[in-house]
Formats: structure tokens, C-alpha cells, sequence
């Protein structure tokens, strides 16, 4: 089985070169740049299979580098924030980040991070314009879900998701009606087997309405969310 490559975007030498130096150990091919520019670059030339991003990082920060990665490509991104700057992570994940690790983090955890990350990925690939189809399609109104062919169209449209947002999408799918909570959620669609951040859940829900309408998941609040109707 080929390594997974991971592009990890670091503006401090020593995390950097330490950080580097651990995920090789752990089995990754890791390709590393200094700043933004010099990473989007490095995205460009190498085509990784995932993306470990510095928020703050000078010539691009990781929030835009995030942005122009969407733009080109669906792979997994994972963030790196300081503990202390919650509104990093939000806009991160905003952005189109998958996940976050919050600075200092301990080497173990970065590389369970990264594989959870990269089963969801595996699980349910991105959802590709064109993708074919395969049976046991639903719909919820203008929205269509083919859980085998892992694609979904809006109103007769592609919507390209990323991996994570199917995953996310798909768990709905599974309760249509039912009120998820945060943690069931985290659990389900983010592999986490110890507190995450209920942040990511809110996220990545709002992404998931701005592609498959606003309307479609409704906010319970004080309990979670749920996806609105039947499938026809």
C-alpha cells in the first residue's frame, strides 16, 4: 500500500522539522513548506492526499491557503490553531478545514487525528459532478442522495461535498427526522472516541445547509439537529 502523503504547512523550523520528522516515523510521506505561498505551491506540484495547515502563516495564512486547496481539490485538511484563539478554528473550519488539532499537541495525538481523518475520507470518498449512480437513491425534496454511488444533486445539480460533509450528510440521512445531538454526531461522523469540540459539528452542518438549502436541517435547539422530512 502506497504512503499517504501529507503536505504539512509550518512557519516554525523547530515544530516543522520535529513535526516532520514524527509523522515519517508514523508512516507518512511528508512534503513540508516555510509559508503559504511557498505551500499552495507545494499542493500544486505534489497533489498530496491530505493537508496539515499553520493558521497563522506569513505571505498566505492557512485560512486563505485552505481556501484556494477548496477551490482546486476535496482532499482532507486538518488545522493547526493556538489554544488560546477559538475564532481561528471557527473561520478554519469555515474555510472548508475538515478538523483542527489546537498547538501544543502531543505527536500521538496529531497522527490519530490525521488517520481518523483520512478513514472518513475513505469511507465516503467525495462526492464528484458526473459520479455514477447506483440504486436505493433518496430524496428529501429537491435533494437527491445516492448512498451507494456516494453522490447527491440539488435540483437536478451535482453538489460536490467533501468527505466529511457527506459522512455527515449520510448519518442524517440514516434518522431522517430524528434529532441528533452534538456528541452523537462527533462520534459518528468524526471518529471521536474522547471530547471533541462541538464547534466542528456547528461548522460543518452550516456548510452542509449553504449546499443542500438552508431549510433543509433544522437546529433543535439545547439538543441538536435534524434532517427535515421523509425519503420519497
Amino acid at each position: 500500500m502506497a504512503e499517504t502523503h501529507v503536505l504539512f504547512v509550518e512557519d516554525d523550523d523547530v515544530i516543522r522539522e520535529a513535526t516532520q520528522l514524527s509523522l515519517e516515523r508514523d508512516g507518512f510521506r511528508v512534503t513540508v513548506a516555510a509559508d503559504g505561498r511557498a505551500g499552495w505551491e507545494r499542493f500544486r506540484s505534489a497533489r498530496p492526499d491530505m493537508a496539515l495547515l499553520d493558521v497563522m502563516l506569513p505571505g498566505m495564512n492557512g485560512v486563505s491557503l485552505c481556501r484556494r486547496i477548496r477551490e482546486d481539490s476535496l482532499i482532507p485538511v486538518l488545522m493547526l490553531s493556538a489554544r488560546d484563539d477559538p475564532v481561528d478554528i471557527v473561520v478554519g473550519l469555515e474555510a472548508g478545514a475538515d478538523d483542527y488539532v489546537t498547538k501544543p499537541f502531543d505527536s500521538a495525538v496529531l497522527a490519530a487525528r490525521i488517520r481518523a481523518v483520512l478513514r472518513r475520507a475513505q469511507a465516503a470518498p467525495p462526492a464528484e459532478p458526473g459520479a455514477g449512480g447506483g440504486g436505493g437513491a433518496l430524496r428529501f425534496g429537491d435533494v437527491e442522495i445516492d448512498p451507494e454511488g456516494v453522490r447527491v444533486l440539488r435540483g437536478g445539480e451535482p453538489v460536490a461535498l467533501t468527505p466529511t460533509e457527506m459522512r455527515l450528510l449520510l448519518r442524517f440521512a440514516e434518522s431522517p427526522g430524528a434529532v441528533l445531538s452534538r456528541d452523537v454526531l462527533l462520534e459518528s461522523v468524526w471518529d471521536y472516541e474522547w471530547g471533541g469540540d462541538t464547534r466542528v459539528v456547528d461548522v460543518h452542518v452550516q456548510r452542509l445547509r449553504n449546499k443542500i438549502g438552508a431549510g433543509r436541517i433544522e437546529t433543535v435547539r439545547g439538543f441538536g439537529y435534524k434532517l427535515l422530512g421523509r425519503p420519497e
